[in-house]
């Protein structure tokens, strides 16, 4: 044999001893398997988003041509060892896979938890709905107070934001408020928007519905597409900040029943003085109160004008001279009066005659 030759065999040999090391199919059963990338897609039927009338609702169509080719219904080659009807979805992607066989999935477009929201783990499908009641919670009530209309819980319709239909998941028995379902908000698909449901076009979520068990298992990837080790939760919201009220000024008030006691020698405006009452201890005064003094109040003196009081030093201003009056009483003498001479003889035309 040449050395040519052996080398060429030696070299074929090593080749095939290396690929054993990495096999192209994963072994099922054996263990946790990363879901792989999905290939090209097997089938793509752009019909499925025509309107159609569910339940006594309509449906639109949903305009295929404005959703992105990723995010459509298809079916897909996909690696995994989860069983059939298990749900893996992947936030990272916006993919949800429904295992269908070996290696093969329908693979569908959702919309997934915004900043803040996002959660992973497994959760179980425990209950289905078609055109279910949604109820806000009270932490989403409290971060847009226009929903306490819906506190008691909105009617399924074609404006729920439910849509179609709903999935409900719980992880070991305990309902932490995530959902699968159906959006009128079809554009929202392929995009973090949701507070930690994952939503599907409302054609998707009916095709799916029909599809799940119930007690199907659901598992949520890490964000960078890997196994989840546990649940994990997103952290508990803030709440929103009450406005902090304005502290107003103090106001004096005047208490109306309080007892005031002027200063001495001052009288309060509209006040009536009265004569000062002589308090004893313990005795009631007529003004609705008690007194009751330490000693016995003597009498106020009643004030009486006071005459100025001239200092010693000071002289006296010289006294002005006063008129003198005569003591003797002016008298005034009557007037005189005219007495008419008496006639003798009797009057003639009220005149005395001549002669």
């Amino acid at each position: 044999m040449s050395l040519v030759f052996r080398r060429a065999a030696l070299g074929m040999s090593l080749i095939a001893g290396l690929s054993a090391c990495v096999p192209t199919t994963p072994p099922q059963g054996t263990g946790p398997v990363l879901p792989a990338a999905a290939t090209a897609p097997l089938e793509k039927n752009t019909a499925m988003y025509l309107g159609t009338s569910d339940n006594g609702f309509s449906v639109p169509t949903v305009p295929v041509e404005k959703v992105p080719d990723e995010f459509e219904r298809q079916e897909v080659e996909y690696v995994s060892n989860q069983p059939v009807g298990t749900i893996i979805i992947n936030p990272g992607a916006k993919h949800l896979y429904f295992i269908t066989g070996a290696n093969k999935a329908i693979r569908y477009g959702v919309s997934v938890g915004k900043a803040g929201f996002e959660w992973s783990g497994e959760a179980n499908v425990t209950n289905r709905k078609p055109w279910p009641t949604w109820t806000p919670p009270k932490e989403m009530i409290e971060r847009k107070p226009e929903l306490s209309k819906w506190e008691n819980g909105q009617p399924g319709g074609p404006t729920n934001p439910l849509g179609a239909r709903a999935l409900y998941l719980t992880t070991n028995g305990r309902d932490y408020g995530y959902r699968i379902h159906g959006t009128p908000d079809w554009w929202s698909i392929g995009k973090n928007a949701s507070s930690g449901c994952i939503r599907m076009i409302n054609q998707d979520v009916m095709d799916l519905y029909n599809r799940v068990p119930d007690g199907a298992k659901v598992v949520v990837l890490n964000r960078d597409g890997s196994m989840p080790t546990g649940l994990k939760l997103p952290p508990p919201q803030p709440k929103k900040k009450q406005p902090t009220p304005v502290a107003r000024p103090a106001v004096a008030t005047v208490d109306q029943e309080a007892t005031v006691t002027p200063v001495a020698g001052t009288v309060a405006p509209g006040a009536t003085t009265q004569p000062p009452v002589a308090a004893l201890p313990g005795v009631a005064v007529d003004n609705g109160t008690t007194s009751v003094p330490a000693a016995v109040t003597a009498p106020v003196a009643t004030t009486q004008p006071s005459v100025p009081v001239v200092p010693p030093e000071t002289t006296a201003p010289a006294a002005m001279p006063m008129p003198v009056v005569d003591p003797s009483p002016v008298v005034t003498p009557p007037a005189a009066t005219t007495t008419a001479p008496v006639c003798p003889v009797p009057l003639v035309n009220g005149l005395c005659p001549q002669g």
